[in-house]
Formats: structure tokens, C-alpha cells, sequence
């Protein structure tokens, strides 16, 4: 079992930690204030604003898709109005920490893709990386703008006890959820305003300008007025709603594929004026689809001749081609040594102890405790393709078992850690939930940064763990408190 810090006890149910408070403790700082307001509302007042709240959300057409769905995967995200509160001092341990990962993780990235260093010292298997499906052999020896390949980077952390904080896992290929997390603090807002006017809470709505400025910091040459447009599937895509938000909110243009073009390896966008050269791709597509002349070739979303443009140094891409190889969830348990290798630290935020089972030891001991465990695929992702041991039927495990059995190098698997609970509206009133949190993180040419706060996820089921919005969960707005 790969371990960088002790191992968090499960927890016993009455020993799940309350980022609010308990009767024993009473009410944690960060909430104090909050607390005494809350404790006036009647529950049917808190009720209809959960009712407008909805509405709200419906009538900006604040959506998600579920794909597998015969009908109706057009979703509404489900928001929860009581927020989750991080004092200033929680903040800037996260912060820090997902700062330090990301720095770690761009270095790893050029090294993987250049000299190679971190395999010749043997801090990871060779097979780790060259037999990786993420690992583009394509991009070896391609220098990109600023030696930055993760430009936006979501890190999904869980906390289990006071000042106790892990990686569960990083999300560097596209990773979503950013505007959910500025539409819920504007829906905030809306509902509570004299919360914002006695709560010093830190702002995020910032976040587009910092990602503009970002982007812009990526343009070949260093132009000063630099094209950006921001690729994305399609209408289809689980995510659209954000593509069509983020270019929005950031004044580029939103463009499908078939909007661009390669000539003399230079990529331009058609416009009813005729070609207008583009210097900045933020793409929201796989990198399988990105360009079927190297790529798949039957894929419509992407661009013919894109690499070759990108190869030449005439159009950046955000994220890097090939970052997929840095989160996949093998490389997440090296990522301790990789912060140690490239930066010479100690990790800030600890990963949760994992068993990587393509080792036999570690596969011995997860097949015999599948039932309290939690397995996931190496290269799996938005909640898809996991086994939640103890909420998991006989059958459930029987089948999982022959999955790992067929390919154990496929699979990691983790303790089943009892995620701190927050104040949840439910049904039945105000109960506690499960939920994680999704801080961004952005890098330019010169700068690593990320706004206060981020994407705070809930699971809304009653003793669930799980709180992707594909599999019921929702999300709320999530403060950080000013000093």
C-alpha cells in the first residue's frame, strides 16, 4: 500500500468530522457567525428559496448532461442553498498545496516528454509511462509556450478530520465545473445578500479575467492582442454549458472543429470577413479527437493538421496534448515522489493511501476487502466505472472482482474514508451531507494562482459518498472567509 502520510481512520458514523460543529465541540470558528443567522430561518422559508433557487437555475439554463441515458439527460445541477465556510487560515494550506501540486506536475510533464530524468533515476517504472494510452509519443521533444502543460488544473480534495486535508485526485486534461462554481455564488448573492454584507467572504468572479489573462500570456511571439477561441464538441458534450459560459464571460469566440483550419501549419478560424488567424486554442475536447491526421481518424471534432500548427510553434493549446498521462490515477500515487524529485519539498496535501493492484500484494489484500474498499479505474473519471465497497451488493462485487481479475493494472483502490459532512437543505430540513472540494488552479507563462474558493460537491443521498453530479450529487457556493 503506497503511503505519504499515516492513514486516515475510516471513521466510525458518529465520528464523521462536521465542518460546522458538534453539541461536543459547538460551532467551529468559520461558522459562527453564520450559525446565529441560519438558526433564525424557519424551515419553510428556507424551503421556498431552495424553490427559487431551482427556478433561477432553470431559467438560465444552468445545466448537465448523463450520458448513457435513453431519455432525459439534460439535467439541472442540483444546488444547495447553505453554503460551505473555509476560514482564512484552512484556505491557505489548500492553496498552497494545490499551488505546490500543479508546479510539481507541469515540471513532471516536460520531463516525461524531454529528458526523461525521473525514469532514469527510477523514482517510476518505465512501463508506468511508455505503456500509458495517455502518454503521446507525438509530443516528445515539442517545446510549448512557458514550459506549462497543465494551464487549468482542478484538484479534488477531501478533508476527514480538523486541519486534515488529501488529494483525492487531480484533473488536468479538461476538467470541468468552474462555472458552476461562479453561478452558484452569483445565485448566492441573489437569494442572501446581507450575508455578503456581514460576512467578509473572499470573491471568485474574477475567475474568467485571470483565466483570459492566462491564456493570453500563451500567444507564439508574445502578441499583445493574441486571438483565443475555445474549442469545444458540441451541443452534446456533458459540459457545454460551461464552454458556452466560460467563452462568454471571457469574450472569445466558442468554435467546434469545423470552424477551423490548418493552412502552411498555421490554424485559422473561418469568419464571415474571411480567415482570421488564431494564437490560442483552450481546448474542451480528448486529445484522441484533437486532430485525425495524427489522432483517431475518424474523428469530426477536432482539427486536421492542428498538431502540425502546434509542432511549429504558430498556435498554443490549453491544456498541453498529453497531460493525461500526469492524472491518471497510477501516476497519483507517485505524485509524492514527484513533488519531492522536481521541487525538493515535502507535499503540503497528502495523498489518500492507495493500493496500486498491479502490484500482487496489494491485489491480495483489495480482493479480499472489497467490500470495504473503494475501487476505481486508473483511467476512469466523473464518478463512471467505481466500486463503493460498502454500499455495493453481493453481486455488485462478485462482478467488480472479475473486472480486476481480467487486468489488475487497471485499477487502484483506496480506504473508504468518511468525508466530513456540511449543513445540507434535504427533504427533511437541514441535515449533514458528504462533499469534497474542486479548487481551479491556472498557470500562465509566469504565474500559478487560484480564486478563493471552488467548487464545493455534495453528496444529496443520505449516507452517500459519492458526489459527482452524474451519480445524484449537486454542489453548493463555497466561501473562504477574509481576515
Amino acid at each position: 500500500m503506497v503511503r505519504d502520510a499515516k492513514t486516515p481512520h475510516p471513521g466510525e458514523t458518529g465520528s464523521v468530522f462536521n465542518e460546522m460543529g458538534d453539541p461536543r465541540r459547538g460551532i467551529r470558528p468559520p461558522y459562527v457567525q453564520y450559525a446565529g443567522w441560519l438558526s433564525g430561518w424557519p424551515e419553510a422559508a428556507l424551503r421556498q428559496k431552495q424553490v427559487e433557487a431551482e427556478l433561477l437555475f432553470q431559467r438560465l439554463g444552468i445545466t448537465f448532461s448523463v450520458y448513457g441515458k435513453e431519455s432525459g439527460t439534460e439535467r439541472l445541477i442540483p444546488f444547495d442553498i447553505l453554503p460551505r465556510i473555509l476560514g482564512a487560515e484552512e484556505w491557505s494550506v489548500i492553496s498552497a498545496g494545490c499551488i505546490q501540486r500543479v508546479r510539481a506536475v507541469n515540471a513532471f510533464l516536460k520531463d516525461l516528454y524531454h529528458e526523461q530524468e525521473i525514469l532514469r533515476a527510477g523514482i517510476l517504472p518505465r512501463e508506468a509511462i511508455l505503456s500509458n494510452s495517455q502518454f503521446l509519443p507525438v509530443m516528445k521533444g515539442v517545446p510549448v509556450p512557458g514550459d506549462v502543460y497543465v494551464h487549468i488544473a482542478g484538484i479534488d480534495i477531501v478533508r476527514v478530520r480538523e486541519g486534515e486535508f488529501y488529494v483525492l485526485e487531480d484533473n488536468l486534461r479538461t476538467p470541468s465545473g468552474v462555472s458552476y462554481m461562479l453561478e452558484n455564488r452569483r445565485m448566492m448573492m441573489r437569494l442572501f445578500p446581507d450575508l455578503f454584507t456581514t460576512h467578509m467572504i473572499a470573491p471568485v468572479d474574477h475567475y474568467p479575467q485571470l483565466l483570459l489573462n492566462n491564456l493570453r500570456s500563451l500567444a507564439p511571439r508574445g502578441d499583445t492582442d493574441p486571438v483565443i477561441v475555445l474549442l469545444t464538441p458540441g451541443v452534446y458534450n456533458s459540459a457545454y454549458f460551461e464552454h458556452a459560459f466560460l467563452a462568454q464571460q471571457m469574450g472569445v469566440e466558442l468554435v467546434e472543429g469545423q470552424d477551423l483550419f490548418v493552412r502552411d501549419r498555421t490554424v485559422y478560424m473561418r469568419t464571415t470577413q474571411g480567415p482570421r488567424k488564431v494564437d490560442v486554442i483552450y481546448r474542451r475536447i480528448d486529445d484522441a479527437f484533437l486532430d485525425p491526421q495524427v489522432f483517431r481518424p475518424d474523428s469530426v471534432l477536432g482539427v486536421y493538421g492542428l498538431m502540425s500548427a502546434y509542432r511549429e510553434g504558430t498556435v498554443a493549446i490549453a491544456n498541453a496534448p498529453g497531460t493525461g498521462v500526469a492524472d491518471d490515477k497510477a501516476i497519483y500515487t507517485y505524485m509524492p515522489d514527484i513533488i519531492r524529485f522536481y521541487l525538493g519539498e515535502e507535499p503540503i496535501l497528502s495523498n489518500v493511501p492507495t493500493w496500486r493492484l498491479s502490484r500482487p500484494d496489494d491485489l491480495a489484500y483489495v480482493l479480499e476487502h472489497l467490500a470495504s474498499v473503494v475501487v476505481k479505474e486508473v483511467q476512469g473519471s466523473g464518478g463512471y466505472g467505481m466500486l463503493v465497497g460498502p454500499s455495493s451488493t453481493r453481486e455488485e462485487i462478485a462482478a467488480y472482482r472479475s473486472r480486476i481479475l481480467d487486468n489488475p493494472s487497471g485499477f487502484i483502490a483506496q480506504p473508504t474514508l468518511e468525508l466530513s459532512v456540511c449543513p445540507t437543505f434535504s427533504g427533511g430540513g437541514v441535515s449533514p451531507r458528504h462533499v469534497d472540494l474542486r479548487p481551479f488552479v491556472l498557470t500562465g507563462r509566469s504565474d500559478v494562482s487560484l480564486v478563493p474558493g471552488g467548487l464545493t460537491r455534495v453528496a444529496l443521498k443520505e449516507g452517500s459518498l459519492v458526489v459527482n453530479s452524474s451519480q445524484g450529487g449537486g454542489t453548493k457556493d463555497t466561501w473562504v472567509l477574509e481576515e
